[in-house]
């Protein structure tokens, strides 16, 4: 089984050394041949929950005659239409096309390029953090979950048994939609609000201030969800965020991260996703409105 890497970040790093490992041919797609030539000399240098490793991992800057069986976009969500409208000329038109990206829209983008068939959604609550090109720190571990659930069954099962074999806690489901949401509200609670106070994602817990703010975000994101009629996979949002924060309260979330090394982040496809679907239903979201505001003042302030 082959797989393509979209994305040599902390998690295309995470997932190609780890499906390496396994057994299965990887190969790393990369715009940067500068980064590339560096990856494939050194290979990809893990620590944290999963030892202290080196993966080596061939990285190509363009097509290589390479047939993968599955894709893996692990670009920003900002860069998804790029990545696919990239590679969608050479892609044999037997790959599944994955994404497990932050944000809403990705699966829509790419089935707008490669068609409904061929796409394939989900989540991850793997944590990885870029420490520089080719190192990361696998940060915390928690379930990938691919789906729906359809005519692609069968293919679907051989990619969930393929993280599984990596070391990955990976299942299938019909309702990946309601996963996404779920996965989204958790991500508008946390990521912009650590973005701006520069913390990591369990000082927030101690915070009143923080708290108030990730409450007011996350009753937003859980209202705009239930008006569009989108089962959670959680009773109570606003708890969900909290018990995350504490499971992950080390981790320094990917948009924290964005900003340290003042990369353009993922917020308009989070908190920002949430405004204009609020706005389309006629429903308030001043708090998302705000957190997506800053963190693109802070982007602004790059050039500075």
């Amino acid at each position: 089984m082959n797989f393509l890497i979209v994305g040599p970040g902390a998690m295309g790093c995470l997932f190609a050394s780890r499906l390496c490992m396994a057994g299965y041919d990887v190969t790393l797609l990369d715009y940067n041949r500068k980064r590339a030539e560096k990856i494939s000399r050194q290979g990809i240098m893990v620590e944290g929950v999963t030892g202290e490793y080196t993966v080596n991992v061939p990285v190509a800057v363009r097509e290589t005659g390479f047939q993968p069986d599955y894709v893996l976009i692990c670009v920003k969500a900002i860069k998804t239409r790029e990545a696919g409208e990239e590679i969608a000329p050479w892609l044999p038109k037997k790959s599944i096309v994955a994404t497990l990206q932050n944000g809403i829209g990705n699966i829509e983008t790419l089935t707008e390029i490669f068609g409904k068939g061929r796409v394939v959604g989900g989540i991850t609550s793997e944590g990885s953090t870029l420490l520089g090109w080719g190192r990361i720190r696998h940060a915390g571990r928690g379930p990938t979950i691919f789906g729906p659930e359809d005519s692609r069954r069968a293919r679907l099962a051989n990619l969930v048994s393929a993280f599984n074999k990596a070391g990955f806690k990976a299942e299938s489901t019909v309702d990946v939609e309601g996963l996404i949401w779920g996965k989204l509200i958790i991500n508008s609670g946390i990521n912009a609000l650590t973005a701006i106070t520069r913390l990591k994602n369990g000082r927030l817990l101690d915070l009143e201030g923080a708290r108030l703010v990730i409450k007011e975000a996350v009753r937003e994101a859980a209202a705009v969800a239930k008006a569009k009629k989108i089962g959670l996979p959680y009773p109570d949002p606003f708890k969900r965020v909290l018990d995350v924060c504490r499971d992950t309260a080390g981790n320094t979330s990917s948009m924290l991260q964005d900003v340290l090394n003042k990369k353009v982040t993922e917020v308009d496809y989070i908190n920002g996703a949430i405004v204009r679907e609020g706005d389309a239903l006629g429903i308030p979201t001043p708090t998302n409105r705000i957190l997506t505001s800053m963190v693109q003042a802070i982007q602004e302030g790059y050039k500075d």
